[in-house]
């Protein structure tokens, strides 16, 4: 699966909920309410950079499928995962949260959980 492209979120479920629950200081849940992220992902093999741009933040992850990886998330934080290709999805697992994006006809789904909240973005390439 080629993930490849940039990628605007058309859609968005449960987002507030899911930054709470990682507890994302609640001035930043308020002023990301309506921030809808576009991603840029360039995939050469198991080699992925991801770059995150809105308007309030830019973040850019590289990493190897299979090989441990530090990465920063939007408010800053860093964790440690190590992402995985399973079944043509890319999946990226922490102690607090797990991502996994998965491409079904044109669209990207991305479907973050943290215990039982769970958020799902859709987006299409641009």
């Amino acid at each position: 699966m080629d993930f490849s492209g940039k990628w605007e979120i058309y859609a968005q479920e449960n987002h507030e909920e899911f930054l709470q629950k990682m507890e994302v200081p609640q001035m930043l849940v308020k002023m990301m309410k309506d921030v809808k992220p576009v991603t840029v992902i360039e995939q050469n093999g198991d080699d992925f950079t991801i770059k995150i741009q809105t308007s309030l933040r830019n973040v850019t992850n590289s990493f190897t499928v299979g090989r441990e990886s530090e990465m920063t998330s939007m408010d800053g934080r860093k964790f440690q995962c190590t992402p995985s290709l399973e079944d043509g999805k890319l999946v990226i697992t922490t102690e607090k949260f797990t991502n996994m994006r998965e491409i079904i006809g044109e669209d990207m789904i991305e479907t973050i959980s943290a215990g039982s909240t769970v958020m799902t973005r859709r987006s299409r390439r641009v």
